[in-house]
């Protein structure tokens, strides 16, 4: 699983139309989600620093209810953008998701456990282990 991380406002109009999970890296404007979701129809996730998600104003949030794209809180920790333009999620940890909710794990145990060993948060771990793991 890729995440496109976004790093600035001017990087939108660059991106690949086709993009369906993307990472803002910036305090985004209500005009720049409005820019991204033109920009990518398919998109289905955006995940945003808890930090940024504090302070974004309760009508994008609904706004991107209303279009069916989740709102995420989490980072992506030890990304160097100058290296790659994606975060990837391993397969091994989606693997681990799986395997995890097959036996029963509660949530809260699965994203402790998860949380520090794949750099990732326990919003994008709920979102795994609701789209990869029970399609």
């Amino acid at each position: 699983m890729r995440i496109r991380v976004v790093s600035s406002k001017s990087e939108i109009a660059q991106l690949n139309p086709n993009e369906r999970m993307v990472h803002l890296a910036f305090r985004a404007s209500n005009v720049d989600f409005l820019n991204l979701m033109q920009r990518c129809p398919r998109l289905r996730v955006i995940q945003v620093p808890p930090s940024y998600k504090k302070t974004m104003s309760n009508a994008i949030q609904v706004f991107l209810e209303m279009q069916g794209i989740e709102l995420l809180e989490g980072d992506v920790w030890g990304h160097r953008k100058d290296l790659d333009e994606y975060f990837t999620v391993s397969d091994s940890t989606i693997e681990e998701i799986r395997s995890m909710i097959s036996k029963g794990v509660p949530f809260e145990q699965m994203a402790e456990e998860l949380q520090k060993k794949a750099r990732i948060g326990p919003d994008l771990i709920k979102y795994i282990a609701k789209t990869k793991v029970t399609a």
